[in-house]
């Protein structure tokens, strides 16, 4: 086996998780406005700071207006979890599934609310035929896969005369792909993935026609408070105006708005896609000539550019069993750490043993370039 000399250069920021993401660079606590703190998020300034929050995510990510954005609680899966027991039961869903967040969903509308569901399912590294799922089904998926490294390429398999709701768990493709919003009747994402901002709130993006779905359909199960979005058969605006469900945390509300201002002094979107894809072929490149490491993905297709998963090259683990290669992983993301050259690259616990880097577009390039030398030192060291 190759012996790898320990590097003499290390990333500058060494954060690669796949969430809580990398802050955007040149971030600090000092940058961020403090006026809205300690003030009631009912206030004049409070609301004010809420909504150029929400005006600053529909400017940068190309929302249309026919669409409501909405902040609340329980960050991305407080977002889907809103959307699945409001929406849900008015006709047979389909459950899309090819990682851990996907099967998540599935068990919330399956065994929870007990719904009449087609479930679709496809292993790690894969995605199924969607043009092949019935689309007078209600169809919930997840755009990319933070766990699996498989994204959805493009919304071209969605009809336009759809009788069902597309719902899309988008946590770590909004900011760094192209959102088809026309395709999709729901939107979920989280700040704390490709902006790199804080946890806990979620944004929850409803079209046209998920909103006649609210107003024309009540569940058949009692909704909780933060669930509920209608009142009297009518949708209740005020939260789509920064009149949240409850109070958010008016401190990761400037934090996001940092954020969203760092974005666009980019260039918006597309330089924030530019970012992302430059740091994902990165990562291919040093894929490509390391012979103990194979990405996740199979198809490049549909290969994330944000949560890269890659997993270990049969013949280099020729031998050893999961348990094995998962004691492999702990070594080498623990040799890294302690280096303080790479932080959380192991693979999602319940994907196939491997590593996960990062790419969003918080990244830094040159950081992703040399992180490659010490992953190949501490594969060395590990299978020492």
């Amino acid at each position: 086996m190759t012996e790898f000399e320990r590097p003499a250069s290390k990333p500058v920021r060494p954060h690669f998780s796949s969430g809580p993401c990398a802050k955007p660079p040149g971030w600090s606590p000092e940058k961020l406005a403090t006026g809205s703190l300690g003030r009631s998020h009912r206030s004049k300034l409070g609301k004010a700071r809420i909504v150029h929050a929400v005006d600053l995510t529909r400017d940068i990510l190309g929302i249309p207006a026919t669409h409501r954005i909405g902040i609340v609680p329980g960050s991305d899966t407080g977002a889907v979890e809103m959307a699945l027991w409001s929406l849900l039961g008015a006709r047979k869903a389909t459950m899309v599934a090819w990682e851990s967040f996907g099967e998540g969903w599935v068990t919330d509308v399956v065994k929870q609310l007990k719904i009449d569901a087609d479930v679709v399912k496809a292993p790690y590294g894969a995605l199924p035929d969607l043009a092949a799922l019935d689309q007078s089904t209600d169809i919930v998926f997840t755009w990319n896969g933070t766990t699996s490294g498989v994204r959805v390429p493009n919304g071209d398999w969605i009809r336009d005369d759809r009788e069902g709701l597309t719902i899309a768990d988008a946590t770590s493709a909004c900011f760094a792909q192209d959102i088809p919003w026309d395709k999709l009747d729901v939107v979920t994402f989280s700040w704390q993935k490709v902006l790199g901002s804080e946890g806990a709130h979620g944004m929850l993006v409803l079209g046209p026609r998920a909103v006649e779905r609210l107003e024309s359909y009540s569940p058949a199960w009692p909704l909780p408070k933060i669930f509920r979005m209608t009142k009297g058969g009518k949708l209740i605006e005020g939260i789509f105006k920064g009149e949240t469900i409850n109070t958010p945390s008016l401190l990761a509300i400037e934090d996001y708005i940092y954020s969203l201002e760092w974005a666009k002094s980019l260039g918006g979107l597309k330089a924030l896609v530019a970012r992302a894809d430059a740091n994902a072929a990165a990562v291919d490149a040093w894929v490509q000539k390391t012979p103990w490491i194979d990405h996740l993905a199979a198809d490049p297709a549909s290969r994330s550019n944000t949560s890269v998963c890659l997993k270990f090259a049969a013949e280099a683990v020729h031998g050893l069993d999961e348990e094995a290669q998962l004691a492999l992983v702990k070594k080498i993301a623990g040799l890294l750490e302690v280096e303080d050259a790479a932080y959380d690259v192991a693979g999602y616990r319940d994907a196939p043993p491997g590593l996960r880097i990062w790419c969003g577009g918080t990244v830094e390039t040159a950081d992703i370039e040399a992180l490659g030398p010490w992953l190949d030192w501490a594969w060395s060291q590990a299978r020492a």
